[in-house]
């Protein structure tokens, strides 16, 4: 009875073994490779999938999502014999579960030592500049590149990635230097364009500033020279419409000498040669105001002359008036 209760057990057992070898839940984007006395058979998807237990047997897991794999740093020589570290990254996707597992060992290692000679050929080709500003044309001569090489292994490369290129330290100080000096020359010439630029602006005012200045003061000398001669035309409407004799002007004359003589750089006063004429007029003008006084007061007849022996004239006589233009 205890022997039978043992093998019972050990059914139990192993048919409870048989149902989990031979249910097998593949997850969402995985497949699994199936061999069958170490010889492929089948893939298995997604989902509930039924095998023969103890003979199937379940070779490989795969996921089949996009995976994400970053390399170090890899030592390169570029065209001008300098040595840089470039760091990648692949984006890359198993296609085919079967190829992955039997076209090649182990396909990260591969895509790996892949990318390396690839980087090393293609970076061999440039020189440092053109190294570090050329990271989409090596990208995408890289990916062609994996792609053509990865699709017999059942992957396929999306996208290749350089995460960074390091150039040796003496050359990073050395481009350091050359940026700060680009950087000071450009300050420089910005500056110097700014100083210029302001000096031109300044001379521009001042030129504007100066044609205004003198547009001013030529249309204020042209008013005062309208003024004054409008002043002149009214002057001489008056002595016109006055109609002023030789006295009266020889006396206007006269009071104008005083004036002439002002001021204390005048060392020297010339007397002009009117002077004799002004002075006829003038004396002739008292005589004819002094003539009535003495005839009243019984003096000399009507042929005499005044006590002061300058001819008397007549009142009715006037000298000849040259003419005002």
């Amino acid at each position: 009875m205890p022997s039978i209760i043992i093998v019972l057990v050990i059914l139990v057992v192993l048919v409870f073994i048989a149902l989990i070898k031979t249910i097998q839940v593949i997850p969402q984007a995985s497949a699994a490779i199936v061999e069958r006395f170490g010889r492929y058979t089948r893939t298995l998807n997604a989902g509930l999938n039924i095998v023969v237990p103890f003979i199937d047997s379940i070779r490989n897991r795969i996921d089949l999502r996009e995976q994400v794999v970053p390399f170090p740093p890899q030592p390169v020589i570029t065209q001008d014999n300098l040595v840089v570290n470039i760091d990648t990254v692949i984006y890359y996707q198993v296609t085919d579960a079967r190829a992955a597992t039997y076209e090649v060992a182990s396909y990260i290692q591969a895509i790996e030592q892949l990318t390396v000679t690839t980087l090393r050929n293609i970076i061999g080709g440039m020189d440092l500049e053109r190294t570090l500003t050329s990271r989409e044309e090596i990208n995408a001569a890289l990916r062609g590149v994996l792609d053509e090489a990865t699709g017999k292994w059942g992957i396929r490369v999306n996208r290749v990635e350089l995460k960074a290129i390091e150039p040796p330290t003496s050359i990073q100080d050395s481009m350091e230097k050359q940026m700060r000096a680009d950087r000071d020359k450009r300050a420089a010439i910005l500056t110097a364009e700014g100083i210029r630029q302001s000096q031109i602006l300044t001379a521009e005012g001042e030129k504007q500033s100066a044609i205004l200045r003198a547009e001013g003061e030529a249309k204020a000398a042209a008013l005062r020279a309208e003024g004054e001669a409008q002043a002149i035309r009214t002057v001489f409407e008056s002595i016109h419409a006055g109609d002023p004799d030789q006295k009266l002007l020889s006396y206007q004359y006269l009071q104008m000498l005083p004036k002439i003589a002002e001021g204390d750089a005048n060392k020297l006063w010339i007397v002009p040669s009117e002077i004799g004429d002004a002075l006829k007029g003038l004396s002739g003008a008292i005589g004819s105001f002094g003539g009535p006084l003495s005839g009243n007061g019984g003096g000399n007849g009507a042929g005499g002359s005044g006590g002061s022996g300058v001819p008397r004239q007549s009142g009715t006589e006037r000298r000849e008036q040259p003419p005002i233009d």
